[in-house]
């Protein structure tokens, strides 16, 4: 118990610290520009982070949090999630489909508005449809970095398919450092320093050996 305490006092003063920190930089939207049912994006630092806005200056995201593990107390869960609540959430896997403020959910950034009609093939449903969409999903999710965050959750709302272009873009350069020539040398490499180095050399050490580098080196 004295573990969850702590963490609980720890995240429940970074909300206070961080809200207090935000008042200072507080940006004032005009809510007249943003219709019920449209896709927001603002860029985070390695990220774009996605909604749907509902109306009435309230927006619909999911964000990974892990303090609904810690705690119940509704009051401190519904403040704006942290770094280090939304961090550990990831990490945990631990996610929800909440409702913010423009403010909370933007964070100061610039807010694009339907920037995926331009890139999505598929045609976007009608508004009071998509909103529909994002506020029948609010509540607890699982999260996945790769098969299932902010984006695959508004790509469903909006265009009735789950997908992240961001997902696809960094397994794209994953592929391409992992399945290179050079990565092709140095893991052979590496097999050959481990099976000398602890000993083991043997036929599965040896076709290990061989069989690893020519994998990539066929998928490169």
């Amino acid at each position: 118990m004295f573990p969850l305490q702590f963490l609980y006092n720890f995240f429940y003063i970074a909300v206070v610290t961080d809200t207090e920190e935000k008042k200072k930089k507080v940006v004032q939207y005009d809510t007249s520009m943003y219709k019920r049912g449209d896709l927001l994006e603002v860029p985070r630092t390695l990220f774009t982070h996605f909604g749907i806005y509902l109306g009435n200056n309230r927006v619909a995201h999911l964000i990974p949090d892990i303090l609904p593990v810690l705690t119940t107390d509704e009051k401190a869960i519904e403040k704006m999630v942290t770094n280090n609540r939304l961090i550990l959430g990831v990490i945990a896997k631990k996610a929800s489909v909440r409702v913010d403020s423009l403010e909370d959910f933007a964070y100061g950034a610039e807010i694009l508005v339907n920037h995926m009609d331009k890139v999505c093939s598929r045609s976007p449903f009608e508004g009071e449809e998509v909103a529909r969409r994002a506020e029948k999903l609010l509540g607890s999710v699982v999260y996945s970095l790769l098969w299932y965050n902010c984006e695959h959750y508004v790509m469903y709302c909006r265009y009735g398919t789950s997908m992240s272009f961001q997902t696809y873009q960094f397994c794209k350069v994953v592929r391409k450092i992992v399945c290179s020539k050079r990565s092709c040398l140095l893991s052979f490499l590496l097999c050959l320093f481990i099976m000398f180095y602890m000993g083991s050399v043997s036929i599965f050490g040896i076709v290990s050996t061989f069989i690893i580098p020519s994998t990539i080196w066929m998928a490169s």
